[in-house]
C-alpha cells in the first residue's frame, strides 16, 4: 500500500454510450466485470454500456450500475495492464491505494475495490438505489440545478430562505388535508463539489424559488440538471428507508481499505457503519470538497480518478493545488497511467 495514492469513482452523469467497449475487447478481467454484472442483473447491461440507446442508458434506474460496472471493468484493466498479464484479474493488486472514495453511486464502486461489498451485492443495490430514487422523484417531483460562484454560506441562506418561503406558502394555501412528502417544499445544498461549484436540490417549487434567490444574489450562473429527481435532499428520505430494508439483508463486511465517507468526509472501515451510510447517503449532501481535503490532509499526493468522464478530476484540480490528478476512463488512458505510475516508483513501495 502506499500513502501518496487515492482511487476515486465517478457518480450519476458521467454515463455515455459506448463506455466500456473498448477494455472489453482488451482485458480478460474486464470483460468478467460484465459478464458477472449481466448475470446478476438478469439482462444485458454491457449491451446498454456499449449500444444504447442513450435516452434508456441515463434512465436512473440504468445509469447507476452501469456507472458502477464501468468504473470497476476500468480498475480491473489498470490492474491487469500493470501487473503485465492481461488474465489478472485483482481490483486491488499490484496498485493497492492508501484511500478509496467514490461521489455519491461511485461510493458503492469505492466498496467494491475495497472489498467490503461483493460486486454481485452492490450491483443489486445500487439497482435498486436507482428505482427507489427514481420512484421517489415521480411522488414529489423535484430536480437539481448546478450553482456556479456563489460562496457556500450565501447558497445555505438561499436554502433555507427558499424552503422557509415555499412551506408558508403551502401553508397558506390551506394544504394541510393532503398527504405530506417528507421532502416536500424543502431545498438544500446537495453536492460540495469544488469553491464555486455547488449542486443543490430540492421540490420543485423550492428548487425554483433557490434558483432565483440565487441568481439575485450574485451567482455567476445556475444551470438546471437533467436528473429525474431531487437527488441528495429530504425528497429521498423514503427511498434512503427503502434502501436500508435491502442493505439489512446484504453481505457487507469490514472494508480491507478506507473508504472516505460522503456524508462525513471521514474514513469508513466498520460494516455497520458502512451500512449506516449507504442507507442516509441518497437523502444527505455529498461532502466532495471536505473528502478531498481529507485525503491531501491525510497525505495523498496522486488522485486516479477510474469510471467514466474526467468530472471528478476537474474538481479535484480546483479543490488541492499541486497534486497530481491521472484519468482512467478508456484504454488509451489506461495506458498513459500505467507509464506515469511506472515512472513515479510508486509501486516500488509495495
Amino acid at each position: 500500500m502506499t500513502a501518496q495514492i487515492a482511487f476515486v469513482f465517478p457518480g450519476q452523469g458521467s454515463q455515455a454510450v459506448g463506455m466500456g467497449a473498448d477494455i472489453y475487447d482488451a482485458f480478460p478481467a474486464a470483460r468478467g466485470i460484465f459478464a458477472t454484472v449481466d448475470q446478476a442483473l438478469g439482462f444485458p447491461l454491457t449491451d446498454l454500456c456499449f449500444q444504447g440507446p442513450e435516452e434508456l442508458l441515463r434512465e436512473t434506474v440504468n445509469a447507476q450500475p452501469a456507472i458502477v460496472t464501468v468504473s470497476l471493468a476500468l480498475l480491473a484493466a489498470l490492474q491487469a495492464a500493470l501487473a503485465d498479464d492481461a488474465s489478472h484479474s485483482s481490483l486491488t493488486s499490484p496498485l493497492t491505494p492508501a484511500y478509496c472514495a467514490g461521489h455519491s453511486v461511485g461510493e458503492y464502486s469505492a466498496l467494491v475495490a475495497a472489498e467490503a461489498i461483493d460486486l454481485t451485492d452492490a450491483i443489486r443495490l445500487v439497482r435498486e438505489r436507482g428505482r427507489l430514487m427514481h420512484h421517489e422523484g415521480t411522488i414529489c417531483p423535484g430536480g437539481m440545478a448546478a450553482v456556479i460562484g456563489m460562496d457556500e454560506d450565501a447558497l445555505q441562506e438561499v436554502c433555507r430562505e427558499a424552503t422557509e418561503l415555499t412551506l408558508n406558502a403551502a401553508a397558506r394555501g390551506n394544504l394541510v388535508d393532503r398527504p405530506i412528502h417528507a421532502g416536500a417544499g424543502k431545498v438544500i445544498v446537495a453536492n460540495f463539489n469544488a469553491p464555486g461549484q455547488i449542486v443543490i436540490s430540492g421540490e420543485n417549487l423550492a428548487l425554483q424559488r433557490a434558483m432565483e434567490l440565487a441568481k439575485e444574489r450574485g451567482a455567476r450562473r445556475v444551470i438546471p440538471l437533467a436528473v429525474s429527481g431531487a437527488f441528495h435532499s429530504p425528497v429521498m428520505q423514503p427511498a434512503a428507508e427503502g434502501l436500508a430494508r435491502m442493505i439489512a439483508t446484504t453481505a457487507i463486511r469490514d472494508a480491507r481499505l478506507p473508504v472516505v465517507s460522503n456524508i462525513s468526509a471521514a474514513p469508513l472501515r466498520e460494516a455497520q457503519a458502512i451500512r449506516d451510510e449507504l442507507a442516509q447517503q441518497i437523502a444527505t449532501s455529498v461532502q466532495w470538497t471536505r473528502t478531498i481535503e481529507y485525503l491531501v490532509q491525510a497525505g495523498v499526493t496522486v488522485f486516479i480518478e477510474i469510471g467514466p468522464g474526467q468530472a471528478l478530476t476537474g474538481m479535484i484540480k480546483r479543490i488541492a493545488r499541486g497534486v497530481t490528478t491521472l484519468n482512467v476512463s478508456d484504454e488509451a488512458d489506461i495506458s498513459k497511467a500505467v507509464a506515469t505510475v511506472r515512472e513515479m516508483h510508486v509501486m516500488d513501495e509495495l
